[in-house]
């Protein structure tokens, strides 16, 4: 039977006889049902009976019900109400607009309403730069999608979608203090994406695409990017890369390697393996081969996209066309963003002495962990259930939050090798083993190193703002001051 997960937890409200041993006899129940006891809480008592509300974690929808009948065949008890813990989570929704400024009497009312709004409003218009400073675009990130490419979902539709973009805009908001809001799209005309969020996009100071179908995805980034004034950032292929090179630059100092003589191997050339490729090459990879279904991408194939014909044009310096397995003997370093049950240990026993794989698929990887890990010395996943967890939450919330207070324009790849170091660069010496490649999630300094990583980048060139309280005047600002100061 599968691990019970949190993502499966039930709470289940039970009737139960009044006796010393029944709490321990409900959770002895569940536990050789399967079922994982998190909680146990009498809310009622009687002389004759309880109520209990007992939570556990589940394996499924399939297992909870199991647990739930095994419960009902002891004497006296009887199941009222089964609540799915998660479900109930996203009861309402996640998010909520709070205002910054307290609106105590009429004084408050008339600086941030009428008449005194007007006055701001009239110095943006003259000077529309000034936006990024009085008014929420100074924090706020837009999390669009067209719910055509959701995490392990497929084409789900945006209603469908919303809830992922509510948790994506909540870790923002947890992580980085990054004001984020979901625009799910009715449509997947790329034209119509491109326009909808051009005309949003005075209210944010950041666009981060989200699940979002390649090869369509493509396009409508780099349109974005040449067309918008602020930072437009596709997670799903950038965030990944961020991370996995973060956990590559570790995973090769644990080695005893250097990336400029790996030889890499990548499964899977849509938009994260193409990002992937991109910023591997970028940190000094130059021996990757990337494989698509029918085997790796070379110079000599015929590709109708563009961006497999950069991976053909960019990859592979020996012209190897073999398959994903052949490729496999030899290498250094496996990742793989495609599907599940691609290897076998046998394949990777072929890899190199110190060989490192990284299968990300989700939710079930390229090859099981524990089988991988008999012959590899790091293994890393996209799930939270093993270690070495690649996961873009390191990444996305101090990207946003180093773009933001530097007021940036545009995303560059040095920025993103900045925030691949310091993700990195958060494991220290003394931490780093083959169970713990990168941080943990809730490592509180990672976002904060991101982001001062990213805003150093970004500002390189130009003063960067410093200390002080920030300038009120309604005249032309050339330095934004950072959030928070």
């Amino acid at each position: 039977m599968p691990t019970p997960s949190p993502g499966y937890a039930i709470t289940l409200r039970i009737d139960a006889p009044a006796s010393p041993t029944v709490t321990s006899e409900l959770a002895r129940c569940v536990a050789a049902a399967g079922g994982s006891v998190t909680a146990l809480d009498i809310v009622e008592s009687r002389p004759d009976a309880l109520v209990v509300d007992l939570t556990c974690d589940t394996s499924g929808e399939d297992h909870a019900t199991t647990v739930a009948a095994a419960l009902e065949t002891l004497p006296g008890v009887a199941v009222r109400k089964v609540s799915d813990r998660t479900f109930l989570l996203h009861l309402g929704g996640k998010l909520a607009v709070e205002p910054k400024v307290r609106l105590r009497n009429r004084d408050d009312l008339s600086r941030a309403y009428t008449p005194g709004v007007a006055r701001v409003c009239r110095a943006i218009a003259a000077h529309p730069e000034d936006a990024r400073r009085l008014t929420i675009k100074r924090n706020t990130v837009a999390v669009v999608t067209d719910g055509t490419a959701v995490l392990g979902l497929g084409d789900i539709g945006p209603a469908a979608a919303l809830p992922v973009m509510e948790g994506k805009a909540a870790l923002f908001k947890q992580f980085a203090d990054v004001d984020a809001w979901p625009v799910c799209l009715d449509t997947t005309d790329t034209e119509q994406i491109i326009a909808i969020v051009n005309a949003l996009a005075p209210v944010y100071g950041g666009v981060n695409l989200e699940d979002i179908a390649a090869p369509r995805c493509f396009e409508i980034e780099a349109r974005l990017r040449a067309e918008l004034d602020i930072p437009v950032f596709h997670d799903d292929q950038h965030g990944t890369a961020i991370v996995v090179l973060a956990a590559l630059v570790n995973a090769l100092r644990l080695v005893g390697k250097t990336i400029d003589r790996a030889r890499i191997v990548v499964s899977g050339v849509g938009a994260a393996g193409h990002a992937i490729v991109q910023l591997l090459r970028a940190q000094g990879a130059t021996r990757i081969v990337a494989c698509a279904r029918s085997g790796a991408v070379h110079r000599g194939g015929s590709y109708t996209d563009a961006h497999r014909r950069w991976i053909a044009d960019h990859t592979n310096p020996d012209g190897f066309d073999g398959t994903l397995v052949q490729a496999l003997a030899g290498a250094d370093v496996f990742i793989g963003v495609s599907g599940p049950d691609l290897l076998t240990g046998a394949d990777v026993a072929t890899m190199a002495d110190g060989a490192i794989v990284l299968a990300l698929a989700n939710p079930d990887p390229e090859i099981a962990p524990a089988e991988a890990a008999e012959h590899a010395a790091v293994v890393a996943t996209g799930r939270s259930d093993f270690p070495n967890q690649i996961n873009n939450v390191l990444a996305f919330p101090g990207l946003f939050r180093g773009l933001l207070d530097a007021a940036a324009r545009d995303i560059t790849t040095p920025m993103l090798v900045a925030a691949a170091e310091a993700i990195a660069d958060c494991v220290g010496p003394d931490e780093l083993n083959a169970s713990y490649i990168v941080p943990s999630v809730f490592d509180a300094r990672v976002a904060p190193a991101v982001a001062a990583a990213v805003a150093r980048v970004a500002g390189e060139g130009r003063p960067v703002p410093t200390g002080g309280e920030p300038d009120a005047t309604p005249h032309r600002v050339e330095q934004p001051v950072p959030v928070g100061v």
